[in-house]
């Protein structure tokens, strides 16, 4: 699993799940406030998708 933290203290996660690749968008409060719709088969597409909904940080 990758993760980063935005300027707005979200913590974005990005991790393998069972139909490949998701991210999910957790708030300062510890609540989920966004994730993806589907797996991704490549890391890339995930980060990419991830970067659409407005992911500004680098996963590490």
């Amino acid at each position: 699993m990758a993760s980063c933290k935005d300027r707005d203290g979200d913590t974005w996660e990005i991790y393998y799940g069972s139909d490949g690749w998701r991210w999910r968008r957790t708030a300062s409060n510890g609540r989920i406030v966004g994730s993806s719709t589907q797996g991704y088969s490549n890391y890339s597409d995930c980060v990419a998708n991830a970067q659409r909904n407005g992911m500004t940080c680098t996963p590490a």
